[in-house]
């Protein structure tokens, strides 16, 4: 018996044993879906059609005020937000935006891409049009009677700002909480059902958690979202048992958790791996990086209820390979450009089919 067909009994066997009726899905609609970032043509309509295909239920991608607002006193540019919510919109696909980086007329420090905003309240006020925009009842929808409505009910506030390169202030929950608060009250005042997921956290992601319920961030965010970046499966989930441990601690152990960044990166290639990254990764190849994703889903799935895990998004669908950037994520791809066209990895194809267990 091969080994991937070891694998697959074993997976086959832990979904057996979870609770709940036969005919019911493993998981529910949207838990599983990946981030579109970096190369990918995120309005383009081969790349939702591949993301469909490899059963993506869930997209995350980021919105960059930036972008839409660069000249202050602008009317926001939602030329590229609105083409990609309705490409979603169209193949029910939920989106969950990361709503980060001012213009350098709005930042702390113009210029610095981690600089926080210089008011809460101009931020606020972006998160708030956003909300106007693609809520319920938002404009885009009102005026587009024929189209498929698919109103964004949930909301992602910045992102990794326990490391300076998205925070530029650190230690960061003193400046950050005040910011998270005020965004988190103008997205309630569009739309009081919308769920804000707190920025996803790295590393030693309980530590900084802890920061944030020390600055008072408490009531400031409906979920809690980790990055767990480690170099074993086991430790995923160890990982967010240590996240779990704080949010019960200061009395929101009911709120739920959301994986907004899973990745074990096929760094092998690299020809100069950086000192920071996970033990095993230099170690990592395309085949390895497949049997990874596969291991930690299976105990993603089986620990979901225990600890409350609301959503899985892999890192991420495209990457730019480049052996000489030193730059593992360059190897995160579930797809990968390679030599000027896109290639599917043995990644992509274990996803495709742990997509299709957990959606029967």
């Amino acid at each position: 018996m091969t080994v991937r067909v070891v694998a697959c009994l074993l997976a086959v066997a832990a979904i057996a044993a979870l609770p709940g009726p036969a005919h019911a899905r493993v998981t529910p609609q949207g838990w599983l879906g990946v981030t579109l970032d970096g190369p990918a043509n995120r309005t383009g309509e081969r790349t939702w059609k591949k993301m469909r295909r490899a059963g993506v239920e869930r997209v995350r991608t980021a919105f960059f005020w930036a972008q839409m607002q660069p000249q202050p006193g602008s009317r926001l540019d939602f030329s590229e937000t609105d083409a990609i919510v309705l490409a979603a919109a169209r193949r029910g696909m939920p989106l969950l935006p990361v709503l980060q980086h001012p213009p350098a007329w709005a930042a702390l420090t113009p210029g610095d891409f981690g600089s926080p905003p210089a008011d809460p309240a101009a931020f606020a006020a972006f998160c708030r049009a956003l909300v106007e925009r693609y809520g319920p009842g938002g404009t885009l929808w009102r005026g587009r009677p024929q189209t498929r409505h698919a109103p964004i009910r949930t909301w992602q506030v910045f992102n990794e700002p326990s490391l300076s390169y998205y925070w530029s202030i650190q230690p960061f929950a003193p400046s950050f909480v005040p910011q998270l608060r005020a965004a988190t009250e103008a997205i309630h005042a569009a739309d009081p059902g919308a769920t804000v997921v707190l920025s996803g956290l790295p590393y030693r992601a309980w530590d900084a958690l802890a920061t944030i319920y020390a600055a008072g961030g408490r009531g400031s965010f409906d979920a809690v979202a980790a990055h767990p970046y480690t170099a074993r499966p086991a430790d995923v989930i160890r990982f967010i048992e240590m996240m779990r441990d704080v949010m019960a601690a200061n009395g929101d152990g009911a709120l739920p958790i959301w994986v907004t960044e899973l990745s074990f990166p096929a760094a092998a290639a690299l020809q100069q791996p950086p000192d920071w990254m996970p033990a095993s990764w230099p170690h990592t190849g395309d085949v390895e990086q497949a049997r990874l994703l596969r291991r930690t889903l299976r105990r993603l799935v089986v620990a979901r209820e225990r600890l409350r895990i609301a959503s899985v998004l892999w890192y991420t669908w495209l990457s730019h390979e480049d052996p000489a950037s030193g730059e593992p994520f360059d190897y995160a791809g579930l797809r990968r450009t390679r030599g000027g066209r896109e290639v599917a990895t043995p990644a992509l194809r274990a996803y495709r089919r742990w997509a299709r267990v957990l959606a029967r």
